[in-house]
């Protein structure tokens, strides 16, 4: 089965649907982890990537994003020298009604409007002006920091924008 783009998921249009213990055969989420680098050290600087529109993150999406920042921020600053973590989880359940393609596909499909569907994947919710996506790093880390997000930023389905703030 092919997969729908993004495009299709994108608007926040209904109520959210997140109760899995209700549903069955929930695909899992592909998001592997939500915090690299080094865990234990304190950094004096936060870089985040912000989104612009309210939207739904599709959890492919976000492990696209996730693992180009990741493979940035390892060649061009190194594994001790940053901290990055994803900060949205992918709770909304998208579901699909499937339609059949093929000789005769207009008879078989044809009637059920507004038809529940199954589940095909999870998205995260997020607002205008939430922050996705941060690294805390040192001062000097902090354009090749910033610039790991902005491509990680390309693979999210909303406009998005980078901040840098020193932490407190």
């Amino acid at each position: 089965m092919v997969r729908k783009p993004a495009k299709m998921y994108r608007n926040i249009s209904k109520k959210a649907y997140t109760r899995r213990e209700y549903m069955g055969g929930v695909p899992g989420s592909k998001i592997v982890q939500y915090d690299m680098g080094n865990l234990s050290q304190e950094f004096p600087v936060e870089v985040s990537l912000i989104v612009e529109e309210a939207c739904q993150i599709r959890h492919s999406a976000l492990e696209a994003a996730r693992t180009t920042i990741n493979r940035r921020l390892m060649k061009e600053v190194g594994r001790m020298n940053f901290y990055f973590k994803v900060r949205v989880f992918p709770h909304h359940v998208l579901r699909e009604n499937k339609q059949a393609t093929g000789a005769g596909a207009d008879r078989v499909s044809e009637g059920m409007r507004l038809a529940f569907g199954k589940a095909v994947g999870t998205a995260a919710r997020v607002d205008p002006g939430q922050k996705v996506l941060t690294i805390w790093t040192s001062t000097q880390y902090v354009d090749k920091s910033k610039d790991a997000l902005r491509h990680g930023g390309h693979k999210l389905p909303t406009p998005s924008h980078v901040i840098i703030s020193a932490r407190a």
